[in-house]
């Protein structure tokens, strides 16, 4: 268990929270949600002993064994894989590193041999050989051949160093398990096997993500940070939501009604307060204003960009035609003999457990670069807009917001452009923030806005979602849906893909795989993972 009590965190003069009373249970998975800034993050430090709290405490019992998801990708770099998934348990680590060191020397002196003795004891006192081969079982679990266990970390892709990561966290089954954005980068199997353990899991979790699918499917509670305050909900993040949309809509009307009482109720202070005959009940009245008066609604964190891509026509007979196309970085194959033809009404989920792959093919398609051999073949009447997941050079010069945004406008109108930004929630002078400045969410709505201004009949998106909030999240899930046209998306937003895609085409180096059907569908038919299994390199 723990217990927060009166727990505040400033920085600099700027309260992230106060004044927090929580408990959280063991045998419950906690989603802490909040919008980005809110401090989510902070609060899992503070939880973990990272960070100190402005004032308050943190109650653990100190018998507990905390783990926590570490962030930092090159920290064990100099380390194997599976020596890093050990040193999730610290105390086990210890024996296991000063034991393995000792085996490995050449010549074990007398010392040396008295000393593997008293170490294989504690290794087995800490039940070390079931756990060490319970580390391998979790790497094998997540996606790594037995080969891979004596690598260095440093030789893995990102994607693979957070899954080492999260086995490291999990590892010896902890006594409370703190998880900061565990689904970044995980492909869609071993977000399955994250779900299924944290189903299982009996003990104390706490996770923040931005994954709608996965707080639904893991969380029994939902603790948001929001005001200021800390409130937990019983129940996933789609009953929150719900719950907590209809709690403001009856909080709203209620101050309306009040609102309209307290003026009915001063006008006729006003008018009768002088009348010596009504001065009793236009006093009686004044104090029932002082009653009735409604408090402020506090003003929430959380705002909902306005996102919604217009097409200026729609899309003739013939739409793309990619015919055979292959590519290599390095005499490393990325793809192999891709072709495919795109319909009207397609909206098109990219999928790969090689990301280099699926950014390869948005970058060809969209003429950033050129495939070793193949043909890519646009229609007369296709305009597209590319959402690279590195846009960074689109923010080179450093402009102010409106006129960066006014570069991609047909004709400059800076009420246009700065009403189009307000829906991006870049109010009042926000839009003459240098772009430099701008943080990875704001410079993703930067972008939305910049697309919005296209009009284009075929969107291109690489991982849109990073950067964003949950309310950006659904407010882009919304725009997508209601798209009229045709859309390629790379994501591992796992809803979003359910939610807006028809048609999955799934990239490999070793060849590819079309299936017109639903993300869901894809990924639980028996015959289509058969297809999938045939795509991973041996």
């Amino acid at each position: 268990m723990i217990i927060l009590d009166d727990l505040s965190l400033s920085f600099s003069g700027n309260v992230l929270f106060e004044h927090v009373n929580a408990k959280f249970l063991p045998g419950n998975c906690y989603g802490l949600i909040g919008a980005n800034g809110a401090g989510k993050s902070s609060l899992l430090k503070v939880l973990s002993s990272q960070l100190d709290a402005s004032s308050g405490n943190v109650i653990v019992d100190s018998n507990l064994r905390l783990s926590v998801l570490k962030q930092d990708q090159f920290a064990y770099d100099a380390y194997s894989v599976l020596d890093t998934v050990i040193m999730g348990h610290s105390e086990l680590y210890k024996v296991y590193a000063e034991r393995k060191e000792i085996y490995e020397k050449e010549d074990m002196s007398e010392e040396d041999g008295i000393r593997v003795g008293e170490l294989e004891d504690q290794f087995a006192e800490l039940d070390g050989y079931n756990l060490e081969a319970e580390a391998e079982k979790m790497l094998s679990e997540l996606g790594f051949s037995e080969q891979f266990f004596d690598y260095s970390m440093s030789e893995l892709e990102a994607g693979q160093k957070i899954r080492v990561l999260l086995a490291q966290a999990i590892f010896g089954d902890p006594d409370i398990l703190l998880l900061d954005e565990p689904t970044n980068q995980l492909d869609y199997q071993s977000v399955l096997w994250l779900e299924n353990f944290l189903l299982e899991y009996q003990k104390l979790a706490i996770v923040i993500s931005h994954d709608r699918h996965f707080l639904n499917k893991v969380c029994t509670h939902i603790a948001n940070l929001d005001y200021k305050k800390l409130e937990v909900y019983v129940g996933n993040y789609s009953f929150w939501e719900q719950a907590s949309q209809l709690a403001m809509k009856q909080k709203k009307e209620d101050f309306k009604q009040r609102e309209e009482k307290v003026k009915e109720l001063e006008d006729f202070v006003r008018r009768f307060s002088a009348n010596a005959s009504k001065s009793k009940q236009a006093t009686s009245r004044k104090k029932l204003i002082e009653k009735l008066r409604p408090d402020a609604i506090p003003e929430t964190s959380r705002r909902y960009p306005y996102i919604n891509f217009d097409v200026k026509r729609p899309c003739g007979g013939k739409i793309l035609t990619v015919d055979n196309i292959s590519y290599s970085v390095n005499d490393t194959v990325l793809l192999n003999d891709v072709s495919f033809t795109l319909d009207h009404q397609d909206k098109v989920a990219i999928l790969g457990d090689n990301s280099l792959s699926k950014s390869a093919l948005l970058d060809i398609l969209s003429g950033k670069l050129t495939p070793d051999s193949g043909t890519v073949t646009w229609g007369d009447t296709i305009q597209f807009d590319y959402f690279p997941k590195d846009h960074s050079h689109f923010f080179e010069k450093n402009l102010p917001l409106l006129e960066w945004l006014g570069q991609f406008a047909d004709t400059v109108d800076n009420q246009e452009l700065r009403g189009l930004l307000g829906r991006m929630l870049f109010s009042g002078d926000d839009v003459f923030k240098k772009i430099a400045v701008l943080s990875g969410g704001e410079k993703a709505r930067s972008m939305f806005s910049k697309m919005m201004l296209s009009k284009a009949n075929v969107l291109l998106f690489d991982e849109p979602t990073d950067h964003l909030d949950l309310e950006a999240i659904s407010s882009l899930n919304k725009a997508f849906k209601q798209y009229p046209e045709i859309m390629l998306i790379i994501s591992n937003d796992f809803e979003l893909l359910d939610t807006v895609c028809n048609r999955v085409i799934e990239v490999s180096p070793v060849g590819m795989i079309d299936q017109k059907t639903s993300f869901d569908d894809y990924m639980t038919s028996d015959a289509i993972q058969k297809q999938r299994a045939k795509l991973v390199l041996v």
